[in-house]
């Protein structure tokens, strides 16, 4: 069993620190009613002061060369202080398909540029209306089709886009994001951006092989997968402790509520989901680390325990705040939205356990 060791204690309070005071509340609903949705200054800050991007990113490359549990205790922080950044698309997920890709080059041209803090990527793979196909020309490759919930997407400097070509999906970087069509889409949970991507003659260069795309994009899900189960832990933990908090000050028939059999059970039962959630995304991490074989099928696991967590925990603290706990004024919603929306980003839950029966078959 993975233990954490005092840099890790020292990793997380320094990260909680800084959040605290450039993720609170207020500046939470500043940024989500913008369309950039996040904070320029914060992501160079994050960079140069802290490391942060860069910090699972090989040295060769600029950055540190920690590993995924170090990321997960970002992560977790992130997800208690429902912070508002390109974090998730561009070091959870873009950073492991360029490695994972073998383009030794392209590694070496963007992975420092991301450390620094100077650079943002998307990724896209969800079609749209129109199939995304690539096509070859004697200049190159060229996209043509749309995309849809590109998680930061209208923000990002370059995108990597998942398209079909004659060899198979590929995945292709588009170097100038600004140029494309970007609309945002309109979802629930406005602290995560997402939006909708459409390509006309885009010029574009291939990530790694050509025809090795969905082959790449699937070892790299399972950083991502086990990166987002770790932030969906953070946010349960807030989750509960926000709704302990009030169970203790909300008072009924002159007793604090929490004092209430029912609202005990609630409770514990929010501690539990929040507790199995966190040894799956913690085993999860642990073995990508150390590239074990059942990396891809515990990071299924953490996707699945993490959903149900996110949702159960989401509903019962809506239940125990009763009727400010539907309010705008209360920050129950911004975590109910995240909730609802992380337990569903990458796949439900029942997905997640279909995948985890196939792979528990193919290790028989």
């Amino acid at each position: 069993m993975f233990e954490l060791s005092r840099e890790h204690d020292e990793l997380r309070a320094t990260v909680r620190k800084f959040l605290a005071r450039r993720s609170e509340e207020g500046t939470v609903r500043r940024l989500m009613e913008t369309s950039q949705g996040y904070d320029e200054q914060t992501w160079q800050v994050m960079a140069a002061q802290l490391g942060l991007q860069g910090l699972a990113i090989p040295e060769e490359h600029g950055g540190s060369g920690f590993g995924v549990v170090e990321l997960q205790i970002v992560m977790e922080e992130m997800g208690r202080a429902l912070m508002c950044s390109p974090f998730l698309a561009t070091v959870c997920w873009a950073v492991p398909l360029l490695l994972e890709s073998g383009d030794a080059a392209l590694a070496a041209e963007l992975l420092p540029a991301v450390a620094e803090g100077s650079v943002t990527v998307a990724v896209a793979v969800q079609d749209g209306e129109r199939a995304t196909v690539a096509q070859r020309d004697d200049d190159g490759w060229t996209l043509d089709g749309s995309k849809r919930f590109v998680v930061d997407g209208a923000s990002a400097d370059r995108v990597v886009v998942l398209a079909r070509t004659p060899e198979g999906p590929g995945l292709f970087l588009v170097d100038d994001a600004a140029s494309l069509v970007r609309t945002a889409m309109t979802t629930l949970d406005q602290t995560r951006k997402q939006a909708a991507l459409s390509f006309e003659q885009t010029r574009a260069r291939p990530v790694g092989d050509v025809g090795a795309g969905q082959t790449v994009l699937d070892a790299a899900m399972v950083t991502a997968r086990t990166l987002l189960a770790a932030e969906s832990v953070g946010t349960c933990a807030r989750m509960l402790e926000m709704t302990v908090n009030y169970a203790k000050i909300r008072h009924q028939f002159d007793r604090p509520i929490g004092s209430f059999q029912a609202v005990k059970h609630l409770c514990t039962r929010m501690l539990i989901d929040t507790e199995l959630a966190t040894s799956a995304a913690g085993a999860a991490g642990a073995a990508v680390d150390a590239g074990d074989d059942a990396a891809p099928l515990l990071s299924r696991v953490a996707a699945a325990a993490t959903s149900d967590a996110l949702e159960s925990v989401a509903a019962e603290m809506i239940e125990i705040h009763g009727g400010i706990g539907f309010t705008w004024e209360h920050p129950a919603h911004l975590y109910y939205k995240r909730a609802a929306s992380s337990a569903r980003l990458w796949g439900s839950s029942s997905e997640h356990r279909s995948a985890i029966f196939d792979l528990a078959g193919a290790t028989k």
